[in-house]
């Protein structure tokens, strides 16, 4: 039996360009939600169309409760909702997950990409892993590893499919626009890029197969905020120091840990954050 894992993020979705297209509420996500649901459909219907038995999609964006389950191919299951131990990937850990998908991705914060950043839609300015850049691709990445589980399909802006190349180079990608600057971009169609989404899903069916749990820590995880006073709140996190001005860092064993710690420290932060002045 093969089981896949789509973990669905909305800022790297066909037509999506601006912060109104994925905030809740408002008239433009109503409308891209639709677009964002096509992506997520196109890929299910790919992986089944590749032999897959299961299929599970973990909403990813922000209240995750975006995607409009009843335009979903009817063979799926979704987890929809937040508070879940392992976030984005939620799903990964009780062993029946074969392949896991990244669908409607992005680059990670103070990098080039339509609507990038990481966890935080602004206040981080960049996320390192053992001195690397990391995007929320790259730290999911290194959760399912831990579970002997590879990274079959990545879709989003021609920049995420770079970045999915240096953490998942066997994986199939799909860009769905091509970045002009973090709120512009040439987009595909919707029927162009669930054709594209559909073939490659069906075609990293075949990727999904479960090796060896790879542990590679520990992991050292840094963070830069743009105000001094971000950093001074992270610190209120067991295990996290200060290391400069607007940085702190933390040093976990298991990239489990390791995100539960960025999690935590994403949320505190997001607290100290004034409307105004940031």
């Amino acid at each position: 039996m093969v089981k896949i894992l789509i973990s669905a993020d909305m800022e790297g979705a066909t037509g999506v360009t601006w912060p109104a297209d994925v905030l809740p509420g408002t008239p433009q996500w109503e409308r891209c939600r639709h677009l964002f649901t096509s992506d997520v459909d196109a890929a299910v219907t790919g992986f089944f169309d590749g032999g897959a038995d299961a299929v599970l999609v973990n909403e990813a964006h922000w209240s995750m409760r975006n995607l409009l389950l009843e335009k979903l191919d009817e063979r799926v299951e979704m987890l929809t909702g937040k508070h879940k131990t392992l976030s984005m990937v939620e799903g990964v850990q009780h062993g029946d997950v074969d392949g896991v998908a990244f669908v409607g991705y992005h680059t990670g914060a103070g990098t080039e990409g339509v609507l990038a950043h990481t966890y935080l839609a602004n206040s981080l300015t960049g996320v390192w892993v053992n001195g690397a850049r990391a995007s929320e691709g790259v730290l999911n990445s290194l959760v399912v590893a831990e579970y002997g589980v590879p990274v079959v399909l990545v879709t989003g802006d021609d920049r995420t499919c770079e970045d999915a190349r240096g953490y998942a180079p066997r994986a199939r990608t799909v860009a769905v626009k091509d970045y002009v600057s973090r709120y512009a971009a040439v987009c595909r169609t919707p029927a162009r890029t669930a054709a594209d989404i559909r073939a490659a899903a069906k075609e990293a069916t075949a990727l999904a197969v479960r090796h060896e749990p790879v542990r590679s820590g520990p992991f050292t995880i840094e963070l830069e905020f743009d105000a001094e006073h971000l950093a001074g709140a992270a610190t209120a996190v067991p295990g996290v120091e200060q290391t400069g001005e607007r940085r702190v860092s933390c040093t976990l064993p298991t990239m489990y840990e390791g995100i539960r710690c960025f999690k935590t420290v994403t949320t505190v932060v997001s607290a100290a954050v004034e409307e105004q002045y940031g």
